[in-house]
């Protein structure tokens, strides 16, 4: 008299009360030595997502101190090429002044002396900062270094390519380009060699 004692195959079974799926084997049939198997599996697939996870672990920490270490390296980036500007303005005052010369007056010697030592000095701290000046002149045109303001036809004996004066050194912060060289670069095309 009871219609409905089992649902019908197109409706599912109550949540909840869904059967666990049977091992392909009932524990009861399987041998020691298949169950023995079965762990060892298992204990493998453990074994090797623990080493995947140590493994990300890992990258995650030396990315971590990577970017901590390029951030103490680099935070004063700004304030470094702000500095490397007063550098460079020092070094324009010092080449407007007037050559030396047999009996300029002794003040124009001392301004100069005076000059140079703090120049000097600046530019030591600026090093021991992990701030470089490199001045580029006779080098080869480097486009990650040097910015070409003008070119020149290559004087005799000059490498097409090579810097043949540089109107401002490249600044690096610890090996990063802070500003680059202004240059002019000896124009002209490499002649082929002699066969």
């Amino acid at each position: 008299m009871s219609e409905h004692t089992t649902p019908p195959a197109d409706q599912p079974e109550q949540a909840g009360h869904a059967e666990p799926a049977a091992p392909e084997t009932p524990a009861e049939e399987m041998t020691l030595e298949q169950r023995f198997q079965l762990l060892a599996e298992e204990l493998n697939n453990m074994r090797d997502k623990w080493l995947r996870a140590e493994a990300e672990t890992q990258n995650v920490r030396a990315r971590a101190a990577r970017e901590v270490s390029d951030a103490r390296a680099y935070a004063v980036q700004k304030f470094a090429a702000d500095v490397v500007e007063a550098a460079e303005n020092l070094r324009r005052g010092l080449a407007a002044l007037p050559a030396v010369s047999e009996g300029e007056p002794e003040l124009l010697t001392k301004l100069r002396g005076g000059f140079e030592g703090v120049e000097k000095s600046f530019w030591a701290i600026l090093e021991r900062n992990g701030v470089s000046r490199k001045d580029p002149s006779g080098e080869a045109f480097n486009p990650e270094l040097h910015q070409a303001m003008a070119e020149q036809p290559a004087p005799e004996g000059i490498v097409p390519g090579t810097v043949l004066q540089a109107w401002s050194a490249a600044w690096t912060l610890n090996g990063r380009l802070l500003k680059p060289a202004m240059v002019v670069v000896a124009a002209g095309e490499a002649k082929p060699d002699a066969a």
